[in-house]
């Protein structure tokens, strides 16, 4: 991708300073399991020794703990995480080297620079979880979810692949459900109120809810994409 054509980052990229062992990490296991850079078409399968029964990805996966619970719950399966948070990825290569997890690959940068790069129909399930809502309108174009990302997720997700989507925020809720379930390619799943209310009974709370920091009123969507 051009850099004039990429489009712009707004949110942090580095915290606090670092301790040695977790910079360590960053210079010596993060170029191994980094998603290789480039603008050329992307098969998620050539990332990982062997071919997994899934691939799946997390966009913004803050520091990594949903990500490496569902890394070792499903050892079969190939995990792409992005995060563009110095700290966030440090601490998840902290815990890959702590749990052993060889399945997880990572992009850390802005994940629209990875999107384009997936061939079509290569993944099967995508999280976006407790993203940035930006709550000031003038901010809105600034989240994640728009028509022009969807569409991309529409286009790299296999027929009957899933987008699941969490938020604390209910502006935030009432947009994304908006977009995405307008969406041609995508179908939400939900028959309930209980269905966006509780996590999904496959999911792992990330830090955000563990902390106390997710406000009670928690949303969980799920949209399918089309054509199975």
């Amino acid at each position: 991708m051009d850099p004039e054509e990429q489009p712009r980052f707004y949110g942090r990229r580095r915290g606090k300073r670092l301790r040695p062992g977790r910079r360590a990490l960053l210079e010596n296991l993060l170029p191994t399991l980094r998603v290789p850079p480039g603008d050329g078409p992307l098969d998620p399968a050539a990332l990982f020794d062997g071919k997994k029964a899934a691939y799946w990805m997390e966009i913004g996966f803050g520091a990594g703990e949903h990500m490496a619970d569902q890394a070792a719950a499903h050892p079969d399966i190939g995990f792409i995480g992005c995060e563009p948070f110095v700290n966030g990825v440090a601490t998840l290569l902290a815990q890959i080297t702590e749990r052993s997890l060889d399945n997880i690959r990572l992009h850390d940068d802005d994940a629209r620079q990875l999107l384009p790069r997936l061939t079509p129909g290569s993944i099967d399930r995508v999280y976006l979880l407790y993203s940035d809502p930006w709550p000031k309108k003038r901010h809105w174009n600034r989240r994640f979810v728009q028509r022009e990302t969807l569409d991309q997720l529409a286009r790299i997700l296999a027929p009957g692949g899933l987008f699941r989507f969490a938020t604390d925020h209910m502006g935030h809720a009432r947009w994304a459900l908006g977009l995405a379930a307008n969406h041609p390619e995508f179908q939400w799943t939900a028959r309930g109120p209980e269905d966006w209310r509780r996590r999904w009974a496959d999911g792992y709370p990330t830090r955000y809810e563990e902390k106390g920091l997710a406000g009670p009123a928690r949303v969980y969507l799920e949209f399918r994409r089309r054509g199975a």
